[in-house]
């Protein structure tokens, strides 16, 4: 890493953890703060709800002001953070990594108060577009099904039922209703559009050659791993397939020793030794799934055991039963699984 992007605070001092470097060691931005991570980078931190509790969105500077990328939720304290961070500066344009609302949360709200234009692949804005159109009182039967498919008792499926359906459209702020389409290898200033798959529909990643940097968005994370979810957008599809390709493809074209500007977790140098982390991980997860299939037929409820190190309670169940029906398909689609419908619930066993 190039000395001048190693701070010299000895609260800062570089740490080194499961083979990554976190050139600014336990030192984050507090609200309303930036802290430089390279030349003309500017790292911003904004609180989120859960147990992942901030996201990180980025600053850059261009000719004319500064762009950002990715935008927090619509909240008082994200919207107060942005007043402070974007006083006397002009803003050029809002750049999203993907569709989802930490990301997204703020774009119109942003393009809207600064008059510029929101850049997203079009597989996320048009994805995002679609969710927030889609408000009912009750989830669509399809949905209803995956959750009774997987496992879930009468009593799981009313109160998720009872909840309504289109909790998209209120977790992001009106959105334009035009946006510049990015694609994989386009050029945003000095930035090179990467674009990856799996988590969401068509993430983008941006890499600068030339100050060695990475900002990631959730394709990348350093301590854990983006959740990866079989939703009924697309039922028959493959998320972690994409995902695990994505992994191997950012490997193989990307240099190791970018600084990577993760969403979650803190800027880290080290990308191949975690991309190769993430990708082991996953195929042992995937390794000891199967085994436990191979004992007897199991729905996905009952495989969260293998799948999760905590237990899954109510407010955990669709993500983790999302992403362990990801799994599971995996396995089916490669041969290795089977799967029954046995009165509306799929009984999924391994292939000998």
């Amino acid at each position: 890493m190039k000395a001048d992007l190693v701070p010299t605070d000895h609260h800062a001092a570089p740490t080194s953890h499961k083979g990554l470097n976190y050139p600014f060691g336990d030192r984050v931005p507090e609200a309303g703060e930036t802290i430089e991570v390279a030349p003309g980078v500017h790292w911003v931190r904004l609180p989120v709800p859960g147990p992942l509790k901030h996201i990180n969105v980025w600053l850059v500077e261009e000719d004319g002001g500064v762009a950002i990328v990715d935008t927090g939720l619509p909240l008082d304290a994200c919207k107060d953070a942005w007043r402070t961070v974007l006083e006397g500066r002009e803003v050029t344009r809002v750049i999203v990594t993907h569709m989802h609302p930490d990301h997204l949360g703020l774009a119109g709200w942003l393009t809207s108060k600064f008059g510029v234009r929101l850049w997203m692949t079009r597989g996320e804005y048009l994805t995002a577009r679609l969710l927030v159109a889609d408000a009912r009182d009750a989830p669509p039967a399809e949905v209803v099904a995956m959750w009774r498919g997987a496992g879930w008792s009468d009593e799981q499926v009313a109160a998720s039922a009872a909840k309504g359906w289109g909790n998209f459209a209120r977790a992001v702020h009106r959105l334009p209703d035009g946006y510049v389409r990015v694609q994989a290898g386009d050029r945003i200033g000095p930035w090179r559009a990467v674009i990856a798959n799996g988590h969401s529909p068509e993430h983008l990643c941006l890499v600068d050659d030339s100050r060695r940097v990475m900002i990631a968005g959730d394709q990348v994370l350093p301590r854990i791993s983006s959740n990866v979810s079989l939703t009924m957008l697309e039922p028959e599809g493959d998320p972690l397939g994409e995902w695990l390709d994505s992994l191997a493809r950012l490997r193989a074209d990307l240099p190791g020793d970018l600084l990577v500007l993760p969403a979650h977790g803190s800027p880290f140098t080290g990308l191949h030794a975690r991309l190769d982390a993430l990708i082991d991980g996953h195929i042992k997860q995937l390794e000891r799934l199967e085994e436990r299939l191979s004992e007897a037929p199991r729905r996905a409820v009952d495989c969260f055991g293998v799948m999760f190190a905590r237990a899954i309670d109510d407010k955990l169940l669709g993500m983790a039963t999302g992403e362990t029906l990801a799994h599971l398909r995996w396995l089916e689609r490669r041969g290795r699984a089977r799967v029954e419908d046995r009165n509306g619930a799929w009984w999924w066993e391994a292939v000998s």
